[in-house]
């Protein structure tokens, strides 16, 4: 049931080549709290792994890793407006997707093709094209490391925020996200206020799209911009999109007019990290690493990638190297969006 000192070469989608002390894989919550019993591996710090999507490994990992593979996907209750469908915290999300648009449940069409796990997805508060997951969420189930009690968590008790949630800050490493649940329209609501959409769904001569229509749609987009994580390393986006104030981005706009940006109240606007690193002059640029190369992706400079060999410190540095220059051009400080190991 544990192994020792594992390559996780094949689970992360960054293609980094570091070493699990300890791992194990579990299929139910049964398995999972026959591992978490174990007393020797009590006290060892744990490192959840679902489809490793957004995951940068830097160095060796000294405790346990646990490769969340549980599967499965149903739906628990429906009325003639909605159903509720339950998945797997060990799905791939994208499955999820095809599932819902294959029983015509709309709400999550616009999330295609994003890399990564069901039992990511909460806790990431993932989201493209005007949707993220906390509109059409409706519980989780959890399994508290310490305690082995079964949690279930409301939409409120995540408090969900741009790309985070309670599993990234209060109750980081506490718990193990065993299911989602979301609530999923059968009178679909089509979202294509994102122009790229909407220029994608005319370029495919549809005027009147449906939910399959829109996920075609975003796949074509995503498919034309974003590296496949099989053929390049890399973790899709490796900032958040940054918020500031409305005067800060009035002097930005002056100096540069065609900024990227998206208004989000009264008071803050959104601007689009690509578009600074991009304007910035690091799209497209290639580094030599110890062992392999690395850069920011020629046709969106919002990924960083591995071209094969490069470390986690190699990525590191050069995440480092663009926040630090579009703090020096812009006085805005990038968050990165991937989770650093």
């Amino acid at each position: 049931m544990i192994k020792h000192n594992i390559s996780l070469l094949p689970y992360n989608t960054f293609g980094i080549d570091v070493n699990a002390k300890h791992f194990a894989s579990f299929k139910t919550v049964k398995d999972l709290k026959q591992i978490l019993q174990f007393k020797s591996l009590k006290a060892l710090p744990k490192l959840i792994l679902g489809g490793g999507s957004n995951l940068l490994l830097t160095k060796d990992f000294e405790g346990l890793v646990l490769k969340n593979d549980i599967e499965g996907i149903e739906i628990t209750k429906q009325t003639s407006d909605y159903a509720l469908v339950r998945a797997g915290a060990g799905v791939e999300w994208h499955q999820l997707v095809l599932y819902a648009i294959e029983n015509n449940l709309g709400g999550i069409e616009n999330l295609s093709l994003i890399p990564g796990s069901v039992g990511a997805a909460p806790m990431q508060n993932i989201g493209a094209y005007g949707v993220e997951i906390k509109d059409v969420f409706f519980e989780l189930e959890a399994l508290h490391i310490d305690s082995l009690d079964e949690v279930r968590f409301t939409k409120k008790r995540c408090q969900f925020g741009y790309r985070e949630s309670i599993f990234k800050r209060q109750f980081k490493d506490q718990f193990i996200i065993t299911s989602v649940t979301l609530k999923l329209l059968k009178k679909p609501k089509i979202q294509i206020s994102y122009g790229a959409i909407k220029d994608e769904l005319k370029s495919m001569g549809i005027l009147q799209p449906n939910i399959k229509n829109v996920s075609d749609a975003v796949i074509k987009i995503r498919q034309s911009k974003l590296p496949d994580p099989k053929k390049i390393g890399n973790s899709g986006s490796f900032f958040k999109n940054p918020i500031v104030s409305i005067e800060h981005f009035k002097k930005l706009q002056t100096k540069y007019p065609k900024i990227a940006h998206y208004p989000i109240s009264d008071k803050d606007i959104k601007l689009a990290a690509g578009w600074l690193i991009d304007n910035a002059g690091w799209k497209g640029k290639v580094f030599e690493g110890t062992n392999g190369k690395y850069g920011v992706h020629k046709n969106q400079a919002l990924v960083l990638v591995n071209y094969g060999g490069a470390s986690g410190t190699d990525i590191f540095g050069l995440s480092t190297q663009i926040i630090n220059d579009i703090l020096d051009k812009y006085n805005i400080t990038l968050e990165r969006e991937v989770n650093v190991i």
